[in-house]
């Protein structure tokens, strides 16, 4: 049975909110859910007047003084004289239920006038506006738990909750996390990132609270697709057979966490007023009463035939006004309301108070319908509806680019690596057709939803269903196809028992394509891809590369598809590819290589791409060799030539070797270059466990550190968290950046005070960068 969840709006009569803000529909962005029933007549119109008070704060948008064609979008208020008396949540409940309207309206245009500053996840925060304040109003956090699921929509949350000075730090090093962090502040009671956690993480909360004895309250807040993950499922099974007190908010905005392959033309219209009012009565402890009371007399009066008619009276004046939406979660033992205008906040308000007040202890669900990237032309008009924004001028919605350095030479614009993925496989799709393309609700940020807009028929979104996607493309490799299964690095963890069981054991050969490798940047320690080497380079079987540039990661795609006895894996960096002439005089690529990118590698293969231990080199007092794999190999190469400037290539001749491969090792390179070098340097952008184990294992098997003659060192990534910055930061905190690769070879041939030279003069740029950048800001 369809559930009306996941019903658009449109099919059933659902409108979201009503007046101006209401007027552009989700359109084609929606998911074509089915249609399953109607509901009844339109809920009143929602009043959008903003207050007269005296303004105590002016809020300018980054196009103010630009004229007024270039503030079109820029509608909101010039003060925000109800935000500035709230630092807090007990600020909000001193308001009256009409004065939240307004604080919503002001906490809507500071959200996006700080998510234009510093980029984030703008869409799903605009969507909870009035969701938010209406959940500070009713509960006391941080008491009462709330528990924002991805928590990707959480900065509207952030800013009640005394964080508001500091939003300009969003995602910035030493700043505001993009998401929920327990250290960053009490109201936050569970950290997040992934999706699918918060009704596990409140039940738990729930069922602490009932054996300790306490009355406070749990609220998971789950949307943004969130609610397609199964362990959203497995937690609501377990919280209907043990009656724990767990409220659930879903919030239903029609999308997943990007939009899918599948675009449709699927819109959106408002919620009834007769959802509203029966969902209000529905809860309100007089209908419980009556209910009850009708049901237990007419249970101990009646025969058995009457008692189910009862009980069919009860399901139908539910069903009435849900149109059956809440079968699947009354099924799992949840008491259903809705579905809610999300923005209207004075139904929201009455409904959470009176949940808040039901007695018992059944769970309950509250279905609220939003409308992602609401309140913001841009955003509202957008296929992915702002999902995730850069930096971004509020007026005219458009991005923010930095303008050029005086005497800046313009420079071709590099296409990123995900687009070099997805373009390339495209290719090989159109020579074969048994290639597929799955993605588990991230077709837009691993390109896959390129391979669909070409090959429908053959790209599979599954939803936030990492799980479910390995073993699919396992299925899919069974009887022939060339799955190519394109999932970030981060969120294959989530699929690790069906990659161990269902893929490599079967030795299936299913194609691991992982983006956002290694560190990611802004978006921090929840979305780096800082394990895959080392828990896929632990299973037997498995072929494992990382490309160096955007010519090797197309190299590698046509290698994977020649791949039809094993699983392998594709790791590549968030980013962008070097560019042809970094390609010509970093790592040798002639014009003629430049064009093959279409030649497969031979498996376990790597290649030199600066050669220093024969011919005039061999003379050198001290060699070292490099070794990276992966996209770190042009620091390794600048490292490589800053080590020869230091010292004189004469003195210290350095070589750097990209192994391409972790699984196989290219055994006899790897050997040969131990056996010419004095020191060995291996460099990942992976975690403990990763490449330079698998060559210090083969190193020490092989008997080449047993005479101590060779000195090798694995720089990886550091046994802590990262936290967001920059990417360049996050290298420089990892240990990661040319620098540091050059001062950790200085060291090794006795050269300490040239490589305290090479991180002091680091750190000088570092701290000159930082202070440009505050200086702008």
């Amino acid at each position: 049975m369809v559930m009306s969840a996941f019903v658009p709006a449109a099919a059933r009569g659902v409108q979201v909110g009503g007046g101006p803000d209401a007027e552009q529909q989700c359109g084609e962005t929606q998911l074509q859910w089915r249609r399953n029933a109607a509901c009844a007549a339109r809920t009143r119109a929602r009043t959008a007047s903003t207050s007269a008070a005296p303004p105590t704060r002016v809020l300018m948008s980054a196009a103010a003084e630009s004229g007024d064609a270039a503030k079109k979008y820029d509608r909101g208020p010039r003060s925000t004289p109800f935000l500035d008396a709230v630092s807090s949540p007990e600020d909000v409940k001193k308001l009256s239920v009409g004065e939240l309207t307004k604080l919503a309206h002001e906490l809507r245009w500071e959200v996006i006038r700080s998510v234009a500053q510093t980029g984030g996840h703008l869409g799903s925060s605009l969507g909870v506006i009035e969701l938010t304040v209406a959940l500070h109003y009713v509960f006391a956090s941080p008491v009462d738990r709330i528990v924002w699921d991805v928590a990707h929509q959480a900065y509207p949350h952030k800013i009640l909750t005394g964080r508001r000075a500091r939003m300009s730090t969003l995602r910035k090093a030493n700043g505001l996390s993009g998401f929920t962090k327990r250290d960053e502040s009490p109201h936050d009671c569970f950290g997040a990132g992934h999706s699918s956690t918060s009704i596990s993480a409140a039940l738990g909360m729930a069922t602490a609270r009932d054996l300790s004895g306490a009355r406070n309250h749990c609220v998971a807040v789950i949307g943004d697709g969130a609610i397609t993950g199964g362990m959203a499922y497995e937690a609501m099974n377990h919280a209907g057979s043990h009656n724990n007190r767990v409220i659930v908010i879903l919030n239903d905005n029609g999308q997943v966490s990007l939009p899918t392959g599948t675009r449709s033309a699927a819109g959106t219209t408002p919620a009834g007023a007769l959802s509203d009012y029966t969902s209000r009565l529905l809860t309100s402890r007089e209908f419980l009463d009556v209910r009850n009371a009708a049901k237990s007399t007419l249970k101990a009066l009646f025969p058995s035939e009457v008692k189910a008619f009862a009980a069919q009276v009860d399901d139908l004046a539910r069903g009435v006004t849900s149109a059956g939406t809440g079968t699947l979660f009354e099924q799992l033992g949840f008491y259903y309301v809705g579905p809610l205008d999300g923005h209207n906040i004075d139904s929201l308000v009455r409904v959470l108070e009176n949940v808040k007040e039901m007695p018992g202890t059944k769970p309950v669900l509250i279905h609220v319908k939003t409308e992602k990237g609401r309140g913001y032309a841009p955003a509202e008009a957008a296929f992915d509806k702002y999902h995730g924004v850069g930096r971004f001028d509020v007026g005219t919605g458009k991005a923010w680019a930095p303008p050029p350095s005086p005497g800046e030479e313009k420079k071709a614009a590099v296409q990123s690596l995900t687009a070099t993925f997805a373009k390339s496989l495209i290719g090989h799709a159109r020579e074969d057709n048994k290639i597929v393309a799955i993605t588990a609700a991230m077709p837009g940020g691993t390109g896959v939803s390129l391979f669909g807009d070409v090959f429908p028929s053959r790209c599979f979104d599954v939803g936030i269903a990492e799980q479910h996607a390995v073993t699919f493309a396992a299925g899919l490799a069974v009887d022939g196809y060339k799955p190519f299964c394109a999932i970030y690095s981060t969120f294959l963890q989530r699929g690790y028992d069906q990659m161990v069981h269902d893929a490599v054991l079967q030795r299936l050969p299913v194609r691991f394509i992982l983006d956002r490798a290694g560190l990611v940047g802004n978006d921090g320690p929840t979305h780096h891809g800082s394990f895959d080497l080392t828990y896929a380079g632990c299973l037997p079987g498995v072929v494992i590369m990382a490309p160096s540039d955007e010519l090797e990661l197309q190299r590698m795609i046509a290698t994977a598809v020649g791949i039809d006895d094993a699983p392998s894996v594709l790791r590549y960096p968030r980013g962008s590819g070097f560019g042809l002439e970094t390609l010509r005089s970093k790592f040798g690529e002639t014009l003629e290589e430049m064009h093959n990118t279409a030649a497969a590698i031979p498996v376990g293969k790597g290649r030199v791409v600066r050669r220093r231990w024969d011919g005039e080199s061999a003379r050198a007092a001290k060699k070292v060799a490099i070794v990276s794999l992966g996209a770190r190999l042009l620091a390794a190469v600048n490292a490589a030539e800053q080590v020869e400037m230091l010292c004189g290539s004469d003195a210290v001749a350095v070589s750097v070797i990209d192994a391409r491969f972790m699984k196989p090792l290219d055994r006899d390179l790897l050997l040969e270059v131990a056996d010419a070098h004095d020191v060995l340097i291996t460099v990942e952008e992976n975690a403990i466990g990763g490449f330079g184990s698998h060559v210090l294992q083969l190193l020490a098997l092989e008997g080449r550190l047993d005479s101590g003659r060779l000195k090798a060192r694995p720089m990886v990534i550091p046994d802590v968290f990262i936290e967001q910055g920059s990417q360049n930061e996050q290298y420089e905190e990892a240990g990661l950046n040319e620098h540091h690769i050059a001062a950790t070879a200085l060291r090794l041939v006795g050269r300490e005070q040239e490589a305290l030279g090479v991180v002091s003069a680091s750190q000088m740029q570092r701290a000159g960068r930082t202070a440009d950048t505050s200086t702008i800001a």
